[in-house]
């Protein structure tokens, strides 16, 4: 047998650019994941994604990156890394579909799930104008967009009572350093 027809089946799928740049990106060895399905049993959220955590991570071990760039499953991840923890090779799966994610907006791709990414835009928002959240202004601004004011209007009065939602944001001393991060992030 020569060398090409002894390859496994994982050299020849993950060969592909797709595959090394989300392994690049992500920072884990996703090829250590042998579907064994711990991920999906620990996700919280599994039952609302088109693709369990697995799925994703051997959509992109196949280089179907149209289709993974695509899917709701890495927009629904809330990178609560249950899915990590679960994990017995220790493949971070949320690092892979924060990856994917942050290739989908740079490519363009249409986001199967643009208010969860408009969601994900207020909270950075608030991060570089305070150095830190402030959950009220998300909040509204994020009711703003939808154009649903009043649906839950009775969880943010309870949040205001019990002081969990501050009316006025507070900002870090050190308004330097959060704008230097944003300002690498944008250069790099």
């Amino acid at each position: 047998m020569t060398k090409n027809q002894n390859e496994t089946i994982t050299e020849i799928y993950t060969g592909s650019d797709f595959a090394k740049e989300v392994k690049q990106r992500a920072g884990t060895d996703f090829n250590a994941c042998y579907h064994c399905l711990s991920c999906g049993g620990g996700c919280p959220f599994s039952e609302a994604m088109d693709y369990l955590p697995n799925q994703i991570i051997r959509l992109v071990q196949l280089g179907r990156k149209k289709e993974v760039l695509e899917s709701s499953s890495i927009w629904i991840c809330v990178g609560c890394n249950n899915c990590s923890v679960q994990c017995p090779n220790s493949v971070d799966i949320s690092a892979v579909t924060h990856a994917l994610c942050q290739m989908a907006v740079e490519e363009k791709v249409t986001v199967a799930e643009p208010d969860i990414l408009k969601f994900h835009q207020e909270v950075l928002n608030t991060v570089h104008r305070y150095g830190r959240t402030h959950k009220l202004e998300i909040m509204l601004r994020y009711k703003f967009y939808k154009k649903d004011w009043f649906s839950d209007m009775g969880v943010g009065m309870k949040m205001l009572a019990r002081r969990k939602l501050e009316l006025l944001p507070s900002r870090v001393t050190q308004m330097k350093d959060v704008k230097f991060a944003f300002n690498q992030k944008q250069a790099g």
